[in-house]
C-alpha cells in the first residue's frame, strides 16, 4: 500500500483574484475507493489535473503511482476509427486479453472493439475506456463523472464493477452511486479539504449533525456576547461613577477622611477589573464564534411560479409507436399526464425517452424534422405552456445578456436564481461556450424556473449538477409541486420526487399511467 501525499498545495488560474487551493495538506492511500465531492466550481477537476501534472503549482504532491484520467481525450478523427485502433492510439502497450477480461466483467460484447468508436453508445464508450484503464498495472485512476448520460441499469452495472476494484478517485454527483462503491470520501468544503472514512451517506449525516451543533453554538455565543457586552458597559459606567466621587464632594452633606478616599479608590479598581474580565470573556466567545459556520453550505431556497391549466389532462398519448428506420423502439404506449403529476420516463439509453418528449413538444411548437417516424395519437391541452430543459447544452454560446434577451427573461430574477445555485458573479461576464458542463446546465435550469408554465419537461436536467444543487431542486419540486415530465437516472432524485414512472423498456405492452 502506497500513499499520495499533498503538502501545502496552492494553486490559482492566471488572471484569477482568488486561489482555488491554498496551503492544502492531506494524505490518501492508493488502495482506497475514494469518492470526491464538492459544489460546481470548487476545483474537483482542477485537482485531478494537478495530480496529472497538467498545471504548475506551489507546494508538493508526492506519489509513486502513475495517474490515468477518465474520460481520455479522443479527437474527432480518432472517433471515426474502430475502437481497437482508438485503444492502440491511447495506450500502445495495452494487452488485449486484459481488456477483454475487463469487458467481460462489464458484460460488454468484445465485438465493440471492431466497431467505429463514434457508433458506440455513451455506456459502451464509458465501459470500454474503463476496461482499458483498469487493465493497466501500477496505475491510480482519476474517474471524472462517469455516470453522465448513463441510464440506471448501466449505472448499477458500473457500480458493481467498481466495487470489485480499488485504487481510484471517483468524482460523481450521484449520491446512490457514491454510496454503493466507495469506502472513503474526499470533500472540498468552503474553507478546507476533508478526508473521511465511509461513503457519502455517512459523511452527510455527520455533516448535518456538525452543522446543527455549530448553528446552535453560534446562537448561544451570540446571545452570550451580547450579555457580556452589556454587563461590561454597565460595570464601566459604575466604575467611572465611583471613581468621580474620589475627588470633589460637598463637606456640608458628607464627612470624609483619608481612609474614605482609599476605600472609594479600591472599590473603583475592583469594578474596573470586573469590566476587564467580562471583556476578556467576550473576546474568547467572539474567537470561538469565529471558528464556527465556515463550512456551512448555505443552500438558498428556490422558488417557481407555476400556472394551473383549466383542463385536468394536459397530455394524452394513445397507442404510440416509434420507429428508427426498420427498428421499432416504442410500441403500444398509452399515457395520461394530469395536473400535479410528476412522471419519470425510465429505461435504457436509446429506448425512446427523448423521442417521446420531442413528439409532445412538437404539438405546441413549430414542427421540426424528426429522425424517426411515429404512429398513434398525441393530444395536448389547448394553449398549453411548456418549459423545456434539453439534455444537450452544446448550443449555448455568446453572452449571458444575449441569452436573457433572446428568451425574454427577467434579468434580475434569472441572475438571482443562478446565484442561489452557487453560480459565481464573475461568470456572468464570460461567454457561455467557456462555461463548464455544470454551469451550462444551471443556465438552463434557471431559465426554466423563470418561466411560468403549465408543464415542465426536463430531459436529464442533473447531468454535471453538484449534489447540493440537486438537493435544492428536490426541495423546490416537493414544495411547489409543478407538473413535471422528466428523464433522470439519479435514483435518489427519482425516488424523492416522482409520483409515477413509465418504463420505456417495456416496448410491446400497454403501459397506462
Amino acid at each position: 500500500m502506497a500513499q499520495i501525499s499533498v503538502n501545502e498545495l496552492t494553486f490559482y488560474y492566471d488572471g484569477s483574484c482568488d486561489n482555488i487551493f491554498e496551503n492544502v495538506t492531506f494524505k490518501i492511500d492508493t488502495d482506497w475507493k475514494l469518492g470526491f465531492v464538492g459544489r460546481n466550481g470548487r476545483g474537483k477537476t482542477t485537482f485531478l489535473n494537478l495530480l496529472r501534472g497538467s498545471y504548475e503549482y506551489r507546494g508538493c504532491i508526492k506519489s509513486d503511482m502513475e495517474f490515468d484520467y477518465f474520460p481520455p481525450d479522443i479527437s474527432k478523427k480518432q472517433e471515426d476509427s474502430n475502437s481497437i485502433v482508438v485503444l492502440e492510439t491511447l495506450y500502445p502497450e495495452y494487452e488485449l486479453w486484459k481488456v477483454n477480461r475487463e469487458l467481460n466483467l462489464l458484460q460488454v460484447d468484445t465485438g465493440i472493439l471492431y466497431r467505429p468508436y463514434s457508433t458506440l453508445s455513451n455506456g459502451e464508450q464509458t465501459k470500454l475506456m474503463l476496461a482499458l484503464l483498469f487493465s493497466k498495472r501500477n496505475n491510480f485512476l482519476l474517474i471524472d463523472e462517469p455516470t453522465n448520460h448513463l441510464d440506471i441499469e448501466t449505472r448499477e452495472l458500473l457500480c458493481k464493477y467498481l466495487n470489485q476494484k480499488k485504487g481510484f478517485i471517483l468524482v460523481s454527483h450521484d449520491r446512490w452511486f457514491l454510496d454503493q462503491c466507495i469506502d472513503h470520501i474526499l470533500v472540498i468544503n468552503k474553507q478546507n479539504i476533508e478526508v473521511r472514512q465511509g461513503n457519502f451517506g455517512s459523511w452527510w449525516e455527520d455533516k448535518q449533525r456538525q452543522d446543527a451543533y455549530e448553528i446552535s453554538e453560534n446562537e448561544r455565543l451570540k446571545k452570550g456576547i451580547k450579555k457580556l457586552s452589556e454587563s461590561a458597559k454597565q460595570k464601566a459606567l459604575w466604575a467611572d461613577k465611583v471613581e468621580n466621587t474620589k475627588i470633589g464632594f460637598n463637606p456640608v452633606k458628607e464627612e470624609r477622611n483619608i481612609s474614605t478616599r482609599s476605600y472609594i479608590g479600591e472599590k473603583s479598581k475592583r469594578m474596573q477589573q470586573r469590566r476587564k474580565n467580562l471583556e476578556r470573556r467576550q473576546e474568547v466567545a467572539i474567537s470561538e464564534k469565529a471558528k464556527l459556520l465556515k463550512n456551512i453550505e448555505v443552500v438558498d431556497t428556490l422558488k417557481i411560479i407555476t400556472k394551473t391549466h383549466y383542463k385536468e389532462v394536459l397530455v394524452r398519448v394513445e397507442n404510440l409507436s416509434i420507429h428508427y428506420g426498420d427498428r421499432q423502439i416504442i410500441s403500444g404506449l398509452n399515457m395520461e399526464l394530469r395536473n400535479g403529476d410528476r412522471i419519470n420516463l425510465q429505461g435504457k439509453n436509446g429506448c425512446g425517452k427523448s423521442s417521446i418528449i420531442k413528439l409532445i413538444l412538437s404539438q405546441t411548437r413549430e414542427r421540426q424534422e424528426m429522425d424517426f417516424s411515429s404512429k398513434g395519437l398525441i393530444e395536448t391541452a389547448a394553449e398549453l405552456k411548456i418549459s423545456y430543459i434539453s439534455q444537450d447544452t452544446s448550443f449555448l454560446s455568446g453572452s449571458l445578456g444575449e441569452f436573457i434577451y433572446k428568451n425574454s427573461l427577467d434579468e434580475t430574477l434569472f441572475k438571482a436564481i443562478l446565484r442561489k445555485l452557487d453560480f459565481e458573479r464573475t461568470q456572468f461576464a464570460k461567454e457561455m461556450e467557456n462555461y463548464s458542463g455544470g454551469q451550462k446546465k444551471k443556465v438552463l435550469i434557471a431559465k426554466s424556473l423563470c418561466e411560468q408554465a403549465h408543464l415542465y419537461i426536463w430531459d436529464e436536467p442533473l447531468n454535471y449538477i453538484d449534489i447540493f444543487s440537486r438537493m435544492q431542486i428536490e426541495e423546490l419540486i416537493k414544495e411547489f409541486a409543478p407538473t413535471l415530465l422528466f428523464v433522470e437516472h439519479d435514483k435518489f432524485f427519482v425516488n424523492e420526487i416522482a409520483t409515477k414512472m413509465i418504463d420505456c423498456d417495456v416496448l410491446a405492452s400497454d403501459f397506462y399511467c
